[in-house]
């Protein structure tokens, strides 16, 4: 089970990750057993070490405004003051969560990191779908072929990718691990070509693609990537309403994202089924003004962070 719609522009069935063995990379653990520990001012130290492992060769490193330009000149596209300032928005962003089992940090994809988002991605729809092995090769380049046109948008829409490293293990970088990924759009322009049905408003956000890896389920990795999500369109849409689909079928991530605030707003019709697709709900939630970032959820570049 996964928490939304994977919208890729495939003749197969673009249908949320469904996990049968019961294992859900987005369940709603955010409880009483299982709340998630507020990052406080004390924190911030560890905050500023976890991301220093980003200088290692296997862990994350900070992403550059210039890799953002450096793919929008390439593709001759001309930038609005606006979408500049957008873009370093994006180069900023960082979602870090203390968890019950470890540390979690989530930021915008980079160009190097797109290889092993595919290969997430993919590996999940093709569970989702049942396909045979000889099908991988073939979903992974169209998979890879989706994440570059969506990169293209930016800043209309995003990839964000999670790292998490659990407590106790080596602070040098070396177990901090690729767990997860999901996408953000932010408004028309970064709407899907051909979105998941019920079809969600254009000019509004949408959450979609979102995973996470089968060895990192059940730490709450999901619930944070919703959290980032709606943190980074709080930063980058003027609009509040966020969409996203859940299929009928999956009970857990339906719960997680009524835990969050997301209510049905419209459901596939019957009739869907005849296209061998199954039946999805579309979801919205309104999200608060928020004016100051919350003491859980801290973003900003490593050279903001205070040592």
């Amino acid at each position: 089970m996964a928490a939304a719609t994977l919208s890729f522009s495939l003749s197969l069935d673009p249908q949320q990750y469904h996990n049968k063995t019961g294992t859900a990379p987005a369940s709603p653990i955010i409880s009483t057993k299982h709340s998630h520990f507020p990052l406080h001012k004390s924190n911030h130290c560890q905050l500023s070490n976890f991301l220093s492992f980003s200088h290692s060769s296997s862990s994350p490193a900070p992403t550059t405004a210039s890799s953002f330009l450096e793919d929008s000149f390439s593709a001759g596209r001309f930038l609005t003051n606006e979408e500049l300032e957008k873009l370093k928005t994006l180069e900023h962003f960082v979602h870090f969560q203390e968890l019950q089992s470890g540390f979690l940090w989530v930021r915008v994809m980079r160009p190097e990191e797109m290889d092993r988002t595919v290969s997430l991605l993919a590996e999940s729809f093709s569970e989702s779908m049942l396909l045979p092995v000889g099908y991988n090769k073939l979903l992974r380049f169209f998979v890879k072929q989706y994440l570059i046109e969506r990169r293209a948008v930016m800043p209309h829409a995003a990839t964000l990718i999670g790292f998490y490293r659990g407590k106790g293990e080596s602070e040098s970088g070396e177990d901090v691990d690729f767990a997860g990924t999901v996408e953000v759009c932010f408004d028309k322009r970064g709407a899907n070509a051909s979105p998941a049905t019920p079809t969600p408003p254009k000019n509004s956000p949408y959450i979609c693609n979102m995973t996470v890896r089968k060895e990192r389920r059940r730490r709450g990795i999901g619930w944070h990537l919703l959290k980032a999500s709606e943190e980074l369109i709080s930063q980058m849409s003027s609009s509040k309403e966020v969409y996203l689909h859940c299929r009928m079928i999956d009970e857990a991530p339906f719960n997680m994202y009524t835990k969050a605030g997301y209510s049905v707003v419209k459901t596939d019709n019957i009739i869907v089924l005849l296209t061998l697709q199954r039946r999805k709900h579309l979801m919205c939630k309104k999200l608060p003004v928020v004016d100051h970032p919350s003491e859980s959820d801290v973003s900003g570049s490593v050279e903001e962070l205070p040592s």
